[in-house]
């Protein structure tokens, strides 16, 4: 997502009454969602992952699980 694309979709939601934290969440969903496509396309399927991080018991999950693939990989190639 270009500059260009952030600033059509800020303003779009802008128009749709969307303001302050929500208009910014808003923009960052859309930002992560393209990073993910782009990923999906630039990558092997099985290397791309979404991990949730709504809450702080996800966010301690995603960690080990990144942490595990680290020492995996550590394992792996070494």
């Amino acid at each position: 997502m270009s500059d260009g694309d952030n600033t059509n979709l800020y303003n779009r939601l802008e128009r749709r009454g969307y303001t302050g934290k929500k208009l910014q969440d808003n923009v960052q969903c859309e930002i992560f969602q393209t990073i993910y496509e782009e990923a999906m396309e630039a990558y092997k399927e099985e290397i791309v992952h979404q991990l949730p991080s709504n809450t702080p018991e996800d966010m301690e999950s995603n960690l080990e699980q990144i942490v595990h693939w680290i020492e995996q990989w550590m394992k792996d190639n070494n």
